[in-house]
């Protein structure tokens, strides 16, 4: 491979939440992290130059979104999933959960219920809640080691005061790339029953092989009036810290409200690195995407031979995308509620518990597994360590 995901690099003393937050998070600051979705691998080096050239002018005053910013957006869009994006529909914000926040503030009212297809990232709850609406819970069935979405349920819970569902496309935590057919059939209940679509996207451009990232927007044209798709460079390049994302809005009326949402918060404000970084990745960083991408396959590989081998009461949910994975650890002889505590003061490693993806996160814990395969074998073998002497 030409770049070189072994490579270690010390992110201690960096101000880095992943490291350098573990005893605020954790109670700790020995553990190994695997919580967090920022992965530990250098950017490409067509982001890091580009960030360098724009760093040596000296000045970093407020900056704009020139015509080339959309374009770098549009060709990915049309070149990694084949969606058809018109530079109009682009609005920025400074992430994807703000993003999901400034879509319910924009579409929905106080006391309206959002749909979650749980068990989902935490922020989706709070979103929600913190803004005064109410959470729908559409609990995603676990059948065989896979994450299907109900959709019978889904239909029996809607009401009336059911406006959006915050739909997770590449899921976060399950790892699942929805089928074209699974979302079809999805955004027809959504379209029959006037719900917005809020599809967070911001892991579809690591998908696995054998797999394909289908951007719900792109499956109709109602859909496509009927989507906010909310997506950034930043997991797949590993630059979230440079807060740019976008969302694509092509219903008029819908990016009109969003927008002054944007507008009345004084969020529209650009990252001047932040533009740089997402032109430079989106224009120069497909090849190292794609060894990413094989990289983390291999990651995945390893993690479920060793879990299967030497750790059976733990089971690898196998994921189609992602860098983050989902493990049931409901074979240990411990309480559920007790799990992320085993892993934190027995193994020695902060993962994600799942208690707080919520229901049906009871017993799982997510691990990221974003780092050189020895960071990831030696965070295995300290869960090795703990699970025997239980």
């Amino acid at each position: 491979m030409k770049y070189n995901f072994d490579k270690i690099v010390n992110r201690k003393g960096t101000g880095c939440k992943k490291w350098d937050g573990l005893k605020t998070w954790y109670g700790e600051d020995d553990l190994i992290p695997m919580w967090i979705a920022d992965m530990d691998f250098e950017s490409p080096p067509c982001v890091i130059e580009a960030i360098e050239r724009r760093a040596a002018h000296g000045i970093y005053g407020y900056s704009i979104r020139e015509e080339s910013f959309y374009e770098a957006v549009v060709d990915w869009m049309r070149r990694r999933h084949g969606f058809s994006v018109e530079p109009d529909w682009i609005v920025p914000s400074p992430g994807v959960v703000p993003a999901l926040i400034l879509s319910i503030l924009a579409l929905t009212h106080p006391g309206d219920k959002v749909i979650v297809q749980s068990p989902v990232y935490p922020p989706f709850f709070s979103a929600i809640v913190e803004n005064g609406r109410q959470v729908l819970i559409n609990r995603l069935r676990l059948e065989n080691g896979r994450y299907t979405m109900d959709l019978d349920d889904l239909r029996r819970s809607i009401d009336s005061r059911t406006r959006m569902i915050l739909l997770c496309s590449p899921h976060n935590p399950v790892g699942r790339v929805w089928r074209s057919e699974e979302l079809l059939r999805l955004g027809e209940i959504c379209l029959d029953h006037d719900i917005v679509i809020v599809s967070d996207e911001i892991h579809s451009d690591i998908v696995f092989r054998g797999n394909e990232h289908t951007p719900i927007a792109s499956i109709s044209s109602e859909l496509l009036e009927n989507t906010i798709t909310c997506t950034a460079p930043s997991k797949t390049f590993n630059i979230p810290g440079l807060a740019t994302s976008v969302n694509i809005i092509p219903n008029e009326r819908m990016r009109r409200e969003f927008q002054h949402v944007v507008e009345a918060l004084h969020l529209a404000t650009s990252n001047v690195f932040g533009i740089v970084a997402l032109e430079a990745a989106y224009r120069g960083g497909e090849e190292w995407l794609e060894e990413l991408v094989l990289y983390l396959e291999e990651n995945v590989k390893f993690l479920s031979a060793f879990l299967e081998e030497r750790v059976p009461q733990i089971k690898l949910i196998k994921p189609e995308g992602t860098f983050i994975t989902w493990l049931d650890c409901r074979g240990l002889p411990i309480e559920a509620k007790k799990t992320a505590e085993f892993f934190t003061k027995r193994a020695r490693v902060a993962l994600n518990d799942g208690l707080t993806f919520g229901p049906g996160g009871e017993g799982f814990m997510r691990m990221n597994i974003g780092c050189p395969r020895s960071t990831l074998e030696e965070g295995l073998l300290r869960i090795e360590k703990a699970v025997k002497s239980l």
